[in-house]
């Protein structure tokens, strides 16, 4: 990989990688660290890197750094939701996008992972697979699973507000 093929996975990948990340940690900082280490990486290891094969690298490694993180600290604090400048969001709004947290929380790291992955971030179940290093079928079925698991808390009469 040349730094200008490097540079364009910078400017075309961070934002989603750092999205990702953020969406299952819920600590900006946090987040903000593990990508530049995923990015710093890739640049270390860019000769063996095909720029055809970049995304992947770096969601992978993005992930398992991610996994590492929060087998480290042995912390999960999650904020309520993002802090917006002029926040002007109606209660039942609020109490949506908590819910729906509060029930994304509940999953373990590779349902909360892979539900971000296909559902927010947009990828295939293939690219899924290749990032968190599982067989396209077992993102199927786990995929499956989690959004089970989801859906059996948000209809739950005790969640529904």
């Amino acid at each position: 990989m040349t730094e200008f093929e490097y540079n364009q996975c910078v400017n075309q990948w961070a934002d989603n990688v750092f999205r990702f990340i953020v969406k299952n940690l819920r600590h900006e900082e946090d987040a903000r660290d593990i990508v530049q280490s995923a990015f710093e990486k890739m640049w270390r290891n860019r000769d063996a890197v095909e720029f055809a094969k970049a995304k992947s690298f770096l969601f992978t490694v993005a992930y398992n750094q991610m996994i590492d993180h929060i087998r480290k600290s042995k912390r999960i604090q999650l904020k309520d939701e993002f802090n917006e400048d002029g926040r002007s969001q109606h209660q039942l709004n609020s109490n949506l996008k908590q819910t729906l947290m509060e029930a994304l929380n509940r999953l373990n790291e590779t349902q909360k992972s892979l539900v971000m992955l296909k559902d927010y971030e947009g990828y295939s179940y293939e690219e899924i697979g290749q990032i968190m290093d599982l067989t396209e079928s077992q993102v199927k079925v786990y995929l499956h699973r989690a959004r089970l698991a989801l859906r059996n808390y948000l209809v739950s009469p005790e969640n529904v507000r």
